[in-house]
């Protein structure tokens, strides 16, 4: 009888649990944690990412790497939860390095003063234009907050987040222009 006792305590104990990670916020929460701990599926969307960025090859990496500090050094804060029946919306205020405004101070300086950043045939270099972009980049302590409103749905008794807009994703990464 006590072995039936425990087996029960037990099993009301995880199903407990499992229905206490089962919110909104603990989606949300499970989502941005990811890319903190650089868990696998960030890693390969990161590397979809700077495959297809317009850096050439011999920044990509560089690249790569300013992202993953950029994610492990991500802070977020749950500013509220909103439940509708079977569709929730969490609103979250992040903050990470503003690499937007280092961009754009940088392709501000490189359209000033072109001649900087010519090649030996006096065409635009790329590499030179990467590597100041990258640089500036590397540069960068000042942090960005923005507030993204995640949307999620019930999904056979299960929260489950929406697809991320590029918008979002931008945010998440610095990189987002007001």
């Amino acid at each position: 009888m006590k072995k039936v006792l425990a087996l029960l305590v037990i099993f009301i104990f995880l199903t407990g649990c499992n229905d206490m990670m089962n919110t909104p916020t603990k989606r949300v929460e499970e989502y941005l944690g990811k890319y903190q701990i650089l868990d696998s599926s960030v890693l390969t969307e990161l590397d979809e990412v700077v495959d297809n960025s317009d850096y050439s090859e011999k920044y990509k990496e560089e690249y790569k790497e300013l992202m993953i500090k950029q994610y492990q050094n991500l802070s977020y804060k749950i500013k509220n939860e909103q439940t509708d029946g079977d569709d929730a919306t969490v609103i979250v205020e992040l903050e990470v390095f503003d690499y937007n405004n280092a961009l754009t101070e940088a392709d501000d300086y490189i359209e000033e003063h072109p001649d900087e950043f010519l090649d030996d045939d006096k065409e635009p270099s790329e590499e030179k234009i990467d590597h100041y972009r990258i640089n500036a980049m590397k540069e960068v302590t000042d942090k960005a907050s923005y507030t993204i409103n995640f949307d999620l749905v019930k999904d056979n008794k299960k929260w489950v987040l929406e697809k991320i807009d590029n918008e979002d994703l931008e945010k998440i990464h610095g990189l987002y222009e007001d």
